[in-house]
C-alpha cells in the first residue's frame, strides 16, 4: 500500500506548529511524514488508523505518533451533518528537535524515552486527556515564550501518564528497533542539513552511516516508505516553492538554492511532480493568494505515492488556525 506524504507547515526556526480545527471534517488520505505528531480530538467519535492498527474511539482521542507512521482519523462527521461541534488540535515537531546537546541532560530523559516509545504509536486514556486538553488549548493561542513552557510541560505530563498503551505490536513492520530509529534519525538530520547542496549525494550520507549505497537505499525506503531520491526531490521542490512565493530570486537562483544542479533538471522535476512550471506556479499564486495555512490547505500538502489519478487525490480547502512556536 502506498501512503501519501504530508508536507507539514513546520519551518526550520519552529519548535513546533499547532493546528486548531473546528468541524473541519476528516477528508484526507492515509499519510505519513517525518515529524512527530500529537493529535487530540474532542467531541466526536470515529475510527483511528495507525499503521495496521484500526480502532474505534468515543467522544475523545489522544495519540502520539512517531516519525513516518502512516495514520488517519475518521469521525462521525463523515457520515452525518447532525453532529455536535467537535475540535481537533494537532501538534507537529521535528525529529531532530531533541537532538541538541542540552536535551542530553538527565532532566529530559523521560521525554526522550516517551518519544522512543512513540515509534509504535501511543494512545492515552481519558484521565490524561483531561490534564492535557487545557495545555494544548493554551498552545493554540499566540502567547510568545509562554508557549515554549507549555510545550515542554505538555510532554512532561505525557511522559508521566500512568495509563497509556502502544498501538502497534513490537514485531509490526512499521516499528523500528532502537538502533534503526537512531540511524534513521541521523539520516534525516543529515539530509535536512544538506539537501539544498547541489553536490549532495546518496554516497555521502551512506558513508556517514557506514553503509553501501544500495544498503542505505534499502534501509531508507524500509523506514521512510519512499525512496531516498523521491524524498530528497520532495524536500527540494518544497523549498523551491517557498522561495517562489516569498522571494524575487530568478529561476536559476532558486534552482541552485534548492539543490538542483541545473535549471533544466529543476524545470523537468517541477513539471513532473507539480504538474506545472515554476513560473506558472509563481504567477498563479501571486494572482490568487500568498501561501497561507490559515486560509487553506496547500494543494501540495499531500503528495501521492504515484502520479496516477494525481488530481483526484487533492484534499478540499478548509479553514483552520495555525500557530508557529
Amino acid at each position: 500500500m502506498e501512503f501519501f506524504r504530508e508536507v507539514t507547515p513546520l519551518q526550520q526556526q519552529d519548535i513546533c506548529v499547532v493546528l486548531d480545527s473546528v468541524n473541519n471534517g476528516f477528508d484526507y488520505p492515509i499519510h505519513n511524514h517525518p515529524e512527530y505528531e500529537l493529535n487530540l480530538i474532542l467531541g466526536t467519535s470515529g475510527t483511528r488508523i495507525v499503521g495496521d492498527s484500526t480502532e474505534k474511539y468515543t467522544n475523545s482521542d489522544l495519540v502520539l505518533l512517531g516519525p513516518f507512521l502512516p495514520h488517519k482519523w475518521d469521525g462521525a462527521s463523515d457520515e452525518t451533518d447532525k453532529t455536535p461541534d467537535y475540535r481537533v488540535i494537532t501538534i507537529q515537531f521535528s525529529i531532530n528537535l531533541f537532538s541538541s546537546p542540552i536535551f542530553n541532560k538527565d532532566r529530559f530523559q523521560h521525554i526522550k524515552d516517551l518519544l522512543t516509545r512513540s515509534n509504535r504509536g501511543i494512545v492515552f486514556d481519558e484521565s490524561t486527556i483531561k490534564l492535557i486538553a487545557p495545555i494544548m488549548d493554551q498552545l493554540t493561542k499566540d502567547n510568545g515564550f509562554e508557549n515554549v513552557i507549555h510545550f515542554f510541560r505538555l510532554f512532561d505530563v505525557l511522559s508521566k501518564a500512568k495509563s497509556s498503551r502502544p498501538l502497534l505490536s513490537e514485531m509490526n513492520k512499521y516499528t523500528d528497533q532502537t538502533n534503526q530509529n537512531k540511524r534513521i534519525q541521523m539520516a534525516y538530520n543529515y539530509i535536512m542539513a544538506n539537501y539544498t547542496r547541489t553536490d549532495f549525494t546518496i554516497s555521502e550520507i551512506a558513508s556517514k552511516l557506514s553503509l553501501s549505497d544500495s544498503a542505505f537505499s534499502h534501509f531508507f525506503k524500509k523506514n521512510a516508505f519512499r525512496s531516498f531520491s523521491t524524498f530528497l526531490c520532495d524536500l527540494r521542490l518544497s523549498h523551491a516553492c517557498k522561495l517562489l512565493l516569498s522571494t524575487d530570486y530568478t529561476m536559476s537562483q532558486i534552482s541552485n538554492m534548492s539543490g538542483f544542479n541545473n535549471i533544466s533538471n529543476f524545470n523537468r522535476l517541477f513539471r513532473k511532480y507539480r504538474n506545472t512550471t515554476p513560473q506558472k506556479y509563481k504567477n498563479k499564486h501571486q494572482e490568487e493568494t500568498n501561501f497561507n495555512w490559515v486560509e487553506q490547505r496547500t494543494p501540495w500538502q499531500f503528495i501521492p505515492g504515484s502520479k496516477e489519478n494525481y488530481k483526484h487525490h487533492m484534499p478540499d480547502a478548509y479553514s483552520t488556525t495555525l500557530v508557529h512556536i
